[in-house]
């Protein structure tokens, strides 16, 4: 059941969500095999298709100017690899990787320069302990009256059917019918995957079609050239809604669709709440292209904002920011989760 719409079918667009993953088909380009050639094809392909140069004021210019000196035809394919990968980190954007047979090419800073906030080994064994359940890609079990969902990856895939068993789970309980306290969804430390993931999840979160963000697109070679904002609506799915209160945690490792999915449940509502770190961004879905020499390169290609027209290029800030506490983790607890039950539970008692 699809559950995020547009207002007008435009077929760039609608390719790019029906995609396996958050990437188009590659194509090649006109230029010969050669270094100097393969260094121009990569800067002018992205410079005429990139999307964020003038949201993160990237001289693009500069970086060719500083980088074309150290090109020439026949130099070894490492040094030009790494020309290459210098030139492409200029763009800080951690959808954009070169691939050759020996190297991919990563920015990794959207994460590195700040705190984890996540420690598997904490959650496995104080939190899921030896009798959780696994259901589909998801590790989950009741925490003091309280639902908790921990889910890794957005490239393991989400049937509606389990989605719609843990919402079942988890709003009431037994034979009693017990309505439990809330629910905390864990997605610290998941890297992004596929966005229909994201959308199969959040839907189960909203009783209306509910505007939840705009994309534009590339439709021109000049760094402004986007095509009018395109709204995109999330519509309810499955046979139940969640009702209770709800708390997605959050770190900076929290990338591309799970970025997607921070912001998304965020737009929802009152009883959803963000906590931990701001995501580490990852708002443009990337494009792959061929360089002359058979190296595969990719880039961020769109823009997403919220309705409010902030862009989450640069990730989605916390409700409520929490760091993991030194003290606590020596103690086997993890900060954010402990500070999320509590709120739940003060939530409940009120």
């Amino acid at each position: 059941m699809k559950t995020l719409s547009i207002t007008k079918p435009i077929l760039f667009v609608c390719f790019l969500w029906a995609a396996v993953s958050c990437e188009e088909a590659v194509f090649s380009t006109a230029y010969e095999n050669k270094a100097e050639d393969v260094f121009e094809s990569l800067w002018t392909t992205v410079d005429e298709n990139y999307a964020f140069f003038t949201a993160k004021d990237i001289d693009w210019d500069a970086a060719y100017a500083a980088n074309k000196p150290r090109v020439q035809n026949g130099m070894r394919s490492d040094s030009l690899f790494d020309v290459l990968s210098d030139m492409l980190a200029i763009l800080q954007d951690g959808h954009v990787n070169l691939q050759a047979g020996f190297d991919i090419s990563r920015y990794w800073q959207w994460y590195l320069d700040y705190p984890a906030n996540f420690d598997y080994d904490i959650i496995e064994r104080n939190y899921l302990g030896d009798d959780y359940q696994i259901t589909g890609p998801f590790y989950h079990r009741m925490i003091d009256s309280i639902g908790y969902i921990y889910y890794e990856s957005f490239d393991k895939d989400v049937s509606g059917s389990v989605i719609d068993y843990l919402v079942s789970l988890y709003s009431r309980q037994g034979k009693d019918t017990v309505i439990v306290k809330g629910l905390i969804i864990d997605v610290r430390n998941n890297g992004g995957g596929k966005i229909k993931n994201a959308e199969t999840i959040a839907s189960r979160f909203t009783e209306e079609r509910k505007k939840v963000q705009y994309w534009q697109y590339k439709d021109g070679p000049g760094h402004n050239d986007f095509s009018e904002p395109i709204a995109r609506y999330l519509e309810p799915g499955g046979d139940y809604q969640y009702k209770a209160p709800v708390i997605v945690l959050t770190n900076r490792s929290c990338y591309s669709s799970t970025n997607f999915f921070a912001q998304i449940m965020k737009s929802l509502g009152k009883n959803i709440l963000l906590m931990g770190d701001s995501t580490g961004g990852g708002g443009g879905l990337p494009i792959s292209r061929e360089l002359p020499n058979g190296w595969i390169y990719r880039f961020s290609s769109t823009i997403t904002t919220t309705v409010a027209g902030e862009n989450i290029e640069f990730g989605v800030a916390p409700d409520i920011k929490v760091d993991m506490k030194e003290a606590d983790v020596q103690k086997g607890k993890d900060t954010i989760l402990e500070t999320a039950l509590q709120l739940l539970k003060a939530n409940y008692a009120q």
